[in-house]
């Protein structure tokens, strides 16, 4: 079949075309997965090298899932007016380039710089695979086992990252986290344009620049009012920004309803099967992600483990959450949908309160304990609400459902670490105290972050670094229980507000 019949008849082509399309799909989705929690472990070797702030840090981590999430929605609406293999070629492109820059960032504001562009080209990737996926199945049963393997792609490759960054930074430099991206997009892109069939909206909605300005001000404003909380404390800045997001997100949401083609149907939102599942997926997907952010400084930083040490050691929990991903579908099945995703909530909080009761020992025993706990809950949350998300709209709003989904889930990813992260730094800096013979530009280095503390201790003498260590240790140990316990507060209120809600709407 050549390139010109598969822009024209997606849907025909043969058995063994469809899945070689779904293979060469994987490998952005697994990418992108891969991307997410590998970078975790280069915290601490980046820290020593561009030597950036708290902030910095945070921004480091959290700028590109920021503007991915914001632009999932606008991309998915520019592939379906100019095509979405067009989209996803463009995005895989120009991903592998900038992966290449960030590589080679010499600066923190380089990187911060280099992964917003990454984000950009992101959100070129998810929603174009998905809309191909649901273009190029058009069989029931074939189409629900590839979107369950589209899925498996994102926990096989959580789980492949933290193997694949350890194993890097074992032997080269941070900076090879990025080039990642080279083997898996590269063959993507010599393959793409002969395997993928090409697919648009016959009637696209319009371009809305002021619903794209309105949506990502509100995210924009929304992150960085948490970082000025945990920083300064409610200050002008803090208010401002909180202000302009709330201000931006209602205007979008007016926006969007007045609009006779919106680039979001906000009234999806009605559905209360569908909004609570969302809730569930974000934050289902923020435990995890500010899980990780931790729990990769204290196995490195604290316990003193290798980076390839610390993945191994990570490995059975981010196998549970696929193992109980995957179980999660007969789970269902069996006990109904509703009792198995809201277990699975109350297992992100049981993991969380672990933490917060063992976290402080030390031994980081506590933590991979609550990791694995936590990790079985995001397989079985994550699975049930994505598809309660998806059966719970019309058939001719499941893209803009899967649109929405994404976005939650990247939603809580910035916020996993933006507020389980700031919370931390902020104990962190309240709790560690420097030696009066350090300077001041030391002690401001070694009071920003943990790995800014390892760092300036290695120029210490010997009892001043083993002080200042052991303060910087127990200062971030004591960080992560309080942490914790909000965390584990959180999950319980989403949870039981999840039973509540969803008693009478959908039938267990």
């Amino acid at each position: 079949m050549t390139i010109h019949q598969l822009e024209l008849a997606p849907d025909q082509l043969s058995r063994r075309a469809r899945w070689s399309a779904l293979a060469v799909l994987m490998l952005p989705v697994l990418l992108v997965s891969i991307d997410n929690t590998a970078l975790s472990f280069a915290v601490p070797s980046l820290s020593r090298s561009l030597e950036p702030s708290g902030n910095q840090l945070l921004w480091i981590i959290d700028i590109y899932p920021l503007v991915l999430a914001a632009l999932l929605v606008t991309m998915g609406s520019l592939g379906d007016r100019i095509g979405r293999r067009r989209i996803l070629l463009i995005g895989s492109s120009g991903f592998a380039a900038v992966s290449v820059l960030a590589a080679f960032a010499p600066t923190a504001g380089w990187l911060i710089a280099a992964r917003a562009l990454l984000g950009i080209f992101g959100a070129m990737l998810m929603p174009a695979t998905m809309s191909l996926i649901r273009n190029i199945f058009t069989d029931d049963g074939e189409r629900r086992t590839a979107i369950a393997i589209w899925m498996a792609g994102f926990s096989g490759g959580a789980a492949l990252g933290p193997l694949v960054g350890g194993w890097l930074l074992e032997h080269f430099w941070w900076g090879s986290i990025f080039l990642i991206a080279l083997p898996l997009l590269v063959p993507m892109l010599l393959l793409g344009p002969r395997l993928l069939p090409e697919s648009r909206d016959p009637d696209p909605g319009p371009v809305d620049v002021v619903g794209i300005l309105l949506v990502s001000s509100a995210l924009a404003a929304l992150v960085f009012a948490v970082k000025t909380l945990a920083t300064h404390g409610l200050d002008q800045v803090a208010l401002l920004t909180i202000g302009v997001g709330i201000a931006s997100g209602v205007a979008f949401v007016r926006r969007m309803i007045a609009r006779r083609n919106p680039m979001l149907d906000v009234r999806l939102f009605t559905n209360p099967v569908f909004s609570v599942a969302l809730v569930v997926n974000l934050v289902s997907v923020f435990a995890l992600v500010g899980f990780i952010y931790f729990l990769t400084q204290h196995l490195q930083l604290i316990a003193g483990r290798s980076p390839l040490d610390s993945a191994i050691m990570m490995i059975p929990g981010l196998v549970v959450t696929v193992g109980l991903g995957l179980a999660a579908v007969p789970l269902a099945r069996r006990h109904g949908a509703v009792p198995v995703m809201v277990f699975g909530v109350l297992a992100n909080a049981v993991g969380y309160l672990v933490v917060s009761v063992l976290g402080h020992t030390g031994s980081g025993i506590g933590l991979l304990i609550g990791f694995v706990i936590v990790c079985a809950g995001v397989g079985m949350s994550e699975t049930v609400s994505n598809d309660l998300a998806l059966s719970a709209v019309p058939p001719s709003k499941a893209g803009a459902a899967a649109a929405v989904s994404e976005t939650a889930y990247e939603v809580g990813a910035v916020l996993g670490t933006a507020v389980l992260g700031s919370l931390l730094n902020l104990a962190y800096r309240e709790g560690v105290h420097v030696p009066v013979t350090v300077g001041a530009a030391d002690a401001e280095q070694a009071r920003s972050t943990l790995g800014g503390a390892v760092e300036v201790a290695g120029d210490l003498p010997g009892a001043s670094a083993e002080a200042l260590l052991a303060s910087a240790a127990h200062a971030f140990d004591s960080g992560v229980t309080l942490t914790a316990a909000i965390a584990s507060a959180l999950s319980f209120a989403v949870a039981i507000a999840a039973a509540r809600i969803l008693r009478r709407t959908v039938s267990s």
